[in-house]
């Protein structure tokens, strides 16, 4: 599975998550159980950082979660691509996320965190999407610079 975002950029040469290991980003999901179908009535928080045993296993996944519905453990290990949405993509989906999940199947991405656009002047700015889209002014170009109509897919 894989997390893919599309948006219009504008005044924004790059778009992608802040997400460093000194600073994990939070990807935020709603989840489903694929052995009841219950989906989970709290939103989840993964990042790709942190690592929990899974239990009767040697493995490990960034996320372990137990159905309170039928009791069944599943997990999700989660992967940040190499990709961030360029201005050169604007119209097609780009991979961000690649997605490993046993026993539980994401459903929803929420898009709540940090996100940076580094501008065409070569500004850095910090992006929150909470309302879907975000403006701001790029003093050293001069200009407005926005990202609009952000899509998330999970495919």
């Amino acid at each position: 599975m894989k997390l893919q975002v599309q948006a219009e950029l504008n005044g924004i040469s790059e778009f992608f998550p802040l997400d460093t290991p000194e600073s994990p980003f939070e990807y935020v999901f709603k989840i489903q159980c694929t052995s009841c179908r219950e989906i989970h009535e709290k939103e989840v928080s993964i990042n790709t950082i942190e690592k929990h045993e899974i239990s009767g296993s040697r493995g490990e996944a960034s996320f372990v979660f137990k159905c309170k519905i039928c009791k069944r453990e599943s997990s999700t290990t989660i992967q940040r691509t190499k990709n961030n949405l360029t201005s050169e993509d604007e119209s097609k989906f780009v991979d961000i996320l690649d997605i490993d999940s046993r026993g539980l199947q994401l459903v929803e991405f929420i898009p709540v965190g940090e996100f940076v656009g580094l501008g065409e002047s070569g500004t850095k700015f910090s992006v929150e999407l909470e309302d879907g889209e975000w403006y701001d002014y790029d003093d050293n170009a001069g200009t407005e610079v926005s990202v609009t109509n952000v899509t998330w897919n999970l495919v």
